[in-house]
């Protein structure tokens, strides 16, 4: 096949005039359609994980209605099941792939700055089981950690079957990145700017890396809508442009948010740290013993466990007091902070997304009542909460800004938005906290250093 592609490539550029041909051989036509492919296999595995995890999660809750009328058999059932299910996943990534461990980003950008190992024999499949396993038991964490990291396995998956220069291998690996950000997301901006504000691989051909970027993303994108529709991941109310006269409400909570993402990431961190002194025997049963936790906080009538989603939607829809807004978020916030540091696979944006949207709505209704005419949407202030903690944590502003607006289709809002975001940023940076991933990968390449020694 990568001889075939090398005939098709050399006749197409001797047909081309001489002044044209340097810039083509710069985009590289093969390393173009490579980019394509990934795109359309990532969106396609990406899309039909997201549709599994779905299915298992709906039907735990079906099960535990039919045994609801006997409380401890459901109890029972649940904790075996989700135990279980969350056991496996722990087992299968620590006998196969110990790199598949937490959402994977850090270990994608590891491995585009020549720094970590990516094997995707390994990655893709255990990626996609023990993701199916923990994410269906109903732990906090988001579906865009194991997109992405799939996604880079199959544009390494690609590059090799076509027998790619290694440099052009790390273009599709960071093209199938950015694609399964945009499948999790629906959010193919969001996916090129995840791989140039988060990750920054260098390449020595950039036009090439960005055309190749753009082709995956969007492509990804299609065939996600094609099998889901066209609508938002998360529908939630289109909201008409806020007046300025608000923007300063917006830098409040763009400060508020910046403290709490600096809380999260000391939190994160000080978890790793205790997580990593467990003995033996508590290691070997973490993940029965959390995913038996999550099943039981399932059965109850708050949404406590899942991604993300089901938390956002809950809280524009609530007419619950803010009190119990408050233990909701303070719930969530915690249980965020045990299962993505207890290395489980999953991502952290969903779980993110959830804990800003409940805070917001907490905040905005106060504003509401103090400045009825400034703020007549509160709700819209989630939209921003929402971008601003993934801002304040990753320090990744414009990706949190381009994900909370495709991912709710509110367009109108980006002015907001992106007071709220930046806000954020600077004050996470200006408290001395470093970027989530990058402390991530710092931690991952210490092990390495120390198992080696």
């Amino acid at each position: 096949m990568a001889s075939y592609f090398e005939r098709s490539n050399r006749r197409w550029l001797d047909r081309l005039p001489r002044n044209l041909t340097d810039s083509a051989r710069s985009l590289h036509p093969r390393t173009l359609l490579a980019a394509i492919v990934v795109g359309l296999i990532t969106g396609a595995v990406g899309a039909g994980f997201k549709s599994a995890v779905n299915n298992v999660l709906q039907w735990r809750s079906q099960l535990a209605s039919l045994l609801s009328p006997i409380p401890p058999l459901a109890w029972l059932v649940t904790v075996l099941v989700s135990g279980g299910m969350v056991a496996l996943s722990f087992w299968l990534m620590k006998r196969f792939a110990p790199d598949t461990s937490g959402s994977g980003i850090p270990q994608i950008e590891g491995h585009l700055d020549g720094k970590l190992p990516l094997i995707w024999q390994r990655v893709l499949p255990i990626k996609l089981v023990g993701g199916f396993l923990s994410l269906g038991a109903g732990m906090l964490a988001g579906f865009e950690g194991p997109t992405i990291q799939m996604g880079g396995s199959i544009g390494q998956m690609i590059g090799g079957w076509l027998k790619s220069s290694q440099e052009h291998q790390r273009i599709l690996i960071a093209v199938g990145a950015g694609a399964g950000l945009a499948t999790a997301f629906n959010a193919p901006l969001a996916g090129m700017a995840l791989i140039g504000e988060e990750m920054r691989p260098r390449f020595r051909s950039q036009t090439l890396a960005y055309h190749g970027l753009l082709f995956g993303c969007v492509m990804a994108t299609i065939v996600l809508r094609v099998i889901r529709g066209q609508s938002a991941i998360i529908s939630l109310t289109q909201f008409k442009r806020v007046p300025l006269d608000s923007l300063w409400m917006f830098i409040i909570l763009g400060i508020l948010f910046g403290v709490m993402g600096y809380a999260f990431n000391r939190g994160l961190f000080k978890l790793l740290d205790w997580f990593d002194l467990l003995p033996p025997l508590a290691v070997r049963w973490k993940g029965f013993i959390l995913g038996s936790v999550i099943g039981i906080l399932s059965l109850l009538p708050l949404p406590l466990t899942n991604g993300g989603d089901n938390a956002v939607l809950w809280a524009f829809n609530s007419q619950s007091h803010s009190s119990t807004l408050i233990l909701i978020f303070c719930g969530r916030f915690l249980l965020t902070l045990i299962c993505y540091g207890s290395g489980a696979i999953g991502g952290i944006f969903a779980p993110m997304l959830g804990i800003a949207s409940i805070a917001s709505v907490v905040i905005a209704r106060h504003f509401h009542l103090l400045f009825p005419a400034q703020i007549p949407e509160p709700a819209v202030m989630a939209i921003a909460g929402m971008g601003a903690l993934v801002a304040a944590t990753v320090r990744a502003p414009l990706t949190a800004i381009l994900l909370t607006i495709e991912m709710t289709d509110n367009y109108f809002v980006i002015l907001p938005l992106l007071v709220t975001c930046l806000v954020a940023s600077v004050v996470a940076e200006g408290l001395g906290g470093k970027p989530i991933y990058a402390v991530l990968l710092e931690r991952t390449l210490a092990k390495q250093k120390h198992g080696k020694d």
